[in-house]
Parts: structure tokens; sequence; C-alpha cells
């Protein structure tokens, strides 16, 4: 069978109007290597412990604290231990870092991954770091002694792996020195950015095509969280994987709960959403524009809400101060448009929330994605309503390109509105989409509440029959706010002013409300009965419209809930800490505690030191002793030593 042939989802980028700008502010990016210096230095590294030729699944025991591998992970490690070349393509928080650390200790050598991003480079050593693994990183953050250091520390074999950027890779300078030492595995990270949108993003990655040629020998890795058989067929083929082994995961984040609502007042909305969630989680929030990510964080702060912005045009050292806060303390909102998720290892996420709709389900399954990463039950909310719909239409008319481009845009934005309009399960629309069959999931709004249908065939009548008159009578055309005021029999100036109010539909609509208006006009414009034309929105038929006139096409709409966000009952009893048992949750805030103090004295993340998983498992467990922490998930042989004594206090004390 093809390699290719196995479903994959379409590009996460594919259709989106990318401002490099806005996704890729500086100091997120490498720049190139500065002049190399003499300069010596020492670099902090754990104790020396000799994994060459071990069993992977020891390693992950004993480094990583956990007893078995996940999903097709052990396949791949086995692979690549044995000298094998891999494309891996998994989801977020599917594990992929484990797929090259533990080659990367188990082969002779030092690993080298290629990583787009400082921020995640730093993540990511500091939890190698934390787990006793002999880890550093090549960027433009370190002083030249402090890269010194590390080169030697590399060349003297001293490092298990090693992050730098394709930047960086591309220096001459830094391939020989690279070259003088010994590589056991390459990984290139966030591989996708090596084809079609990445060309121009990070053009440095096409320069890794011959990495077989300067490190021959070499077992490479190329992985990504998600990409179509094209971004997946041209990433194998730029980075010169002829022979290599594909795995490809199941995109299903079963931990996660889908749950979209009809945008009424979107801020209040959201404040009851994060107000639903357990104290102190973590969330992010998206939006589309950077006015909106400003004034929405304002208004989270005036609700008594721990919310920072985040986009592209904020001063670099804001940015960066948020950023820091938001991985370092317990309970920071982050407002941010899609500047902010790329990059950031943060595993405890437990919500991620839409106020305006993504431009495409890729774009919304990689947001939604950076909730949860740690396994943790957690929920991704989005407000939709019709404005978004006409917004998203007239920003395709006006977007640059061909009809073709268009097309494909519109191609996009209509799998996401048949996403939010669903009365099926979310979570089958959403695999559907990437091609995978599945079956009614259990966990998302429309299974736990299953959606009203009424027959919306004579209000459709109703509203393009005013819209026809409208055109044909006076060769008017208006949005969506004016139709319903004239459907509605409202007596506005400017329906007097405009003679409407004479109109045969006038007042014909008195019996929905002006929300249940709203909301037929999203669905006939979801379901393309309506288009949205011009810079005002203004509504005229499609071509599917003619069916609906004739009352030949049935027109079954979704009746909207409103405030059911709001429910904390259901919300809560979703979430990590509301798992446990009555008497297990008071030592689990105490752990909670204690953690966040041990990481703010370390000035680390918290989930450096242990993740919520952790936390919970102590919590059910209770162990008395050090050796009771042995097999207890995610706590190695170096965080055992760290820490036991610590964690095994605050149990004795909440006993």
């Amino acid at each position: 069978m093809d390699v290719f042939d196995a479903p994959l989802p379409d590009d996460p980028y594919a259709g989106l109007a990318w401002d490099p700008d806005e996704f890729a502010p500086p100091p997120e990016f490498e720049e190139p290597p500065y002049p190399e210096q003499s300069a010596a230095a020492s670099v902090d590294l754990p104790q020396h412990r000799e994994f060459t030729g071990a069993d992977p699944r020891a390693v992950l025991h004993e480094v990583f604290g956990y007893d078995a591998f996940r999903g097709e992970q052990a396949d791949i490690v086995a692979h690549v231990v044995a000298g094998g070349d891999a494309v891996v393509l998994m989801p977020t928080g599917g594990g992929k870092s484990v797929t090259y650390q533990l080659p990367a200790l188990v082969r002779p050598g030092t690993g080298l991954v290629v990583s787009p991003l400082i921020a995640l480079m730093h993540d990511q050593v500091d939890a190698l770091l934390a787990n006793g693994v002999r880890a550093a990183f090549l960027n433009s953050t370190q002083a030249p002694a402090e890269r010194a250091a590390v080169e030697q520390a590399y060349l003297a074999g001293e490092l298990d792996l090693i992050y730098v950027a394709p930047e960086r890779l591309s220096s001459p300078a830094t391939t020989k020195l690279l070259q003088r030492g010994k590589i056991s595995v390459i990984a290139i990270d966030e591989a996708h950015c090596v084809s079609q949108w990445g060309h121009d993003f990070r053009p440095d990655y096409l320069a890794l095509g011959d990495l077989d040629e300067r490190f021959p020998g070499v077992p490479r890795m190329a992985l990504t969280a998600t990409a179509t058989r094209e971004t997946h067929e041209e990433l194998t083929r730029r980075l010169s994987l002829p022979t290599a082994r594909h795995f490809v995961a199941s995109f299903d984040r079963p931990n996660i709960q889908y749950r979209i609502d009809p945008k009424v007042d979107p801020r209040r909305q959201l404040v009851a959403f994060i107000r639903a969630q357990p104290e102190r989680s973590a969330g992010i929030v998206y939006a589309l524009s950077r006015k909106t990510v400003e004034q929405t964080a304002e208004f989270l702060r005036g609700q008594g809400i721990d919310a920072l912005p985040y986009h592209a045009g904020l001063p670099a050292e804001v940015r960066s101060a948020n950023q820091s806060r938001f991985l370092r303390d317990d309970g920071v909102v982050m407002v941010a448009t899609i500047a902010f998720g790329m990059g950031i290892d943060k595993p405890d996420v437990r919500f991620v929330a839409h106020i305006d709709l993504p431009k495409s389900v890729e774009g919304y399954y990689q947001e939604t994605g950076r909730a949860g990463r740690d396994g943790e039950p957690s929920v991704v909310w989005m407000a939709y309503g019709l404005g978004d719909v006409v917004q998203q239409r007239r920003l395709i008319d006006q977007s640059p390109g061909d009809r073709a481009f268009k097309t494909r845009l519109g191609q996009h934005l209509d799998a996401m509105l048949a996403l939010s309009e669903t009365i099926g399960c979310r979570r089958q629309n959403l695999l559907a989409y990437f091609g995978q069959q599945s079956s009614p999931c259990g966990n998302c709004d429309t299974c736990l509440e299953a959606p009203e249908t009424w027959d919306g065939l004579i209000p459709a009548q109703k509203l393009l029959s005013t819209i026809v008159r409208l055109k044909r009578e006076r060769n008017q055309e208006f949005g969506a706010g004016h139709l319903i005021d004239i459907l509605r029999g409202a007596t506005t100036e400017r329906v007097r002013q405009q003679g409407h109010d004479a109109l045969s539909t006038y007042g014909l609509g008195a019996d929905l409300s002006e929300q249940d208006w709203r909301s037929v006009i999203r669905q006939l414009l979801a379901r393309g009965i309506l288009v949205a034309k011009g810079d005002y929105g203004t509504l005229a038929l499609a071509d599917a419209a003619a069916g609906v006139l004739r009352g030949e096409t049935p027109v079954p709409l979704r009746r909207d809930v409103l405030g059911r966000s709001s429910g904390p009952a259901r919300m809560r009893r979703t979430n990590a800490p509301d798992t446990l048992g009555e008497g297990d949750r008071g030592l689990f805030e105490a752990l909670r505690a204690w953690r966040a103090a041990t990481a703010k004295e370390l000035g680390v993340p918290a989930y450096i030191v242990f993740g919520d998983a952790t936390l919970r498992a102590l919590a059910e467990s209770k162990p008395a002793s050090l050796a009771d922490l042995d097999g207890v998930t995610g706590i190695g042989a170096k965080k055992r030593e760290a820490y036991g004594q610590a964690v095994l206090a605050v149990i004795a004390a909440e006993s």
C-alpha cells in the first residue's frame, strides 16, 4: 500500500490569510548565528547516566516515569533505534517528543533536534534537565561564552540532546561543529514548515534536505502534528526521506470536550465559561484581531480574571513577560491571536476558547489541540454567530488571488460552518473531515444534549421573498438587521423612510424573535442558500434558494439553545481535580500549592516539576516511602531524588 494512502488531515495552515508578523513576532524565532568567540564557560548538566544500548522501555520508566508506551511510540522508537528513518504524523499531545528523545538516549552520540521556536527549545530543555537528561540548545538568546560552553560540552560527548533552529543549522560553521562530534539521531520538528506556506515562512527548512549528505548514516525523523496528503508527500521528498517508514496516528483527542454555542454576548458568555472551570485553570482565548484581543483581556481583568494579551503588535518585552507568566503561574488566561500557540509546550492548559470563528477546520483543530496535552480532561468552547459568517465571506471576497484560491478558502470555511452547525456528534464530524471514521463520542455538546431541530421552510421562504421583492421592485439590498426589522414589523425610522412597511412581507415574521431570525439567516448562509455581499454584508440569494422558494428543498434548522455554557455542573465534572474522590481533593490542592512554590523557587513552569496527572496519581495512591513513588506516572529517578522527600512530607501532613 502506498504510504500516502493513509487518511490524512488537511494542512493546518492552508487557506489562512497569514500575516508573517502576526504569526511569528520576534523574539520568538532564531536568528542567524553570531560570530563565534572563544570565551569559555561551563554548562550545568545533570550527572551522567549511561543508557546506550539499554531497553527503551526501561529508559522510559527510569527517565520519564512512565511504564508503557502510547499508541505507536514503541514501534517508532524501535525503528529509529535500529537506524531507520521515519516520518511521524501525530496530533498535539500525542507524545511526539518521546519518539526522538528516547532514541537519542539509547543510541551512542548526541541527538540533534531542529526546532523552529526558541520558546519551545527552552521549555523542552528545561523539562529534560528536570528528568536528568543532559540537554542544551544553541540559539541567539545566549551570550558567546554560553554558546561556546555548549559547543565544548557537545564535542566532549557530554550532551544527550542538542536543540538548534533551522537558520543556525544552515550555517556552514554549525555543520562543521556538529560533524566534529557524533550525532545519534536527527529530529526535524514542525516538519510541515518545509512544505507549502512554509517556503516563505521558514525558508531555511528547505536546506534540511541534504542532512543525509552532511551526516551520512544517521537516522532522520520528520515530525508534525498534522498534514495533508500533499504536504506529507512534499515534506518526504524535500527532506530526502524516500525509504522512511511512515507512522500516522489517530487524530482523536478523547480527553477534549467540544462545545459550540450561539453568539449572543460573547464576552459575558466567555466569562461564564471561564468561571465554570475549576479555579486556577490555565486557558487560551483566541480572537482574530489585535483590537479584540486587547479589549477582551481588559474586560476579563475587569471581571476578576487574570488575563493577559498576546499579539504581534505588542512590544517584544511585553509579549515575553506575558508568555512567561502564562507558562509559570497557575490560573493565567492568555487572550491571543494565532501568533500564540505553536511552540508553547504547556501540557496543563485546561481550556481553549474561540470568540471568533476560525478560518478553517485545520486551524480550529490545531488551536483546540493546545488544550489537555497531558491527557487530562479539558474543554474547548466557541461562540459562533451570524456576524462571523458574514465577516468570513467578506474576507474571502476581498482576499487577493484568483478564483481557484478564493474557492479553496470558501471550501475551508464551508467545512468550518458544517462543524459549527452539525446536529450530530462534533467529534465524528471533525474526524470525518480528516478521513477518520468514528462512533458518537459522548463527550461533546451535541452528544451530551441532543440538539432540537425544527422545520425552517416557511421562515426561509418569508426571508427569501423579502430579499427578492426589495431587489426586483426597488433594486435594493440590505443586511440582516434591516431584513429582520421588516419581517418582525418594526417601526424604525429607516423602515418608515424607505417605505418598507408597505411590503407584502412586512410583519410576516413577528412570530420569531430577533435572535431566532439571526439563527435562521446564519444557517441559510452556512448552507449556501444565502450569500453575503460587499463591505456591508448585504444579503442575496444563492442558486440553492430557488428550490427553497418553490418548496422543493426541505430546510431543517437547528434550534439554538442559549446560556448553556454557563452551567458549571456540566463543565466542572469533566476536569481533573473533580474526578478525584472527596477525600483526595484536599491533598491534590496541597500538592498543587507545593508545586507552585517549588516551581517559583526554581524559576521554571509548574509542569516542569510535575504535571497534573502526576499530582492526581499521588493524591489517589498516597505513597508513604520513596520506594512507593517508583511507578507513579511521571516520576522518574531524577525527580524521585529531587522531590521525593518533599512530596512525602506534604502527603503525611494532609493525612
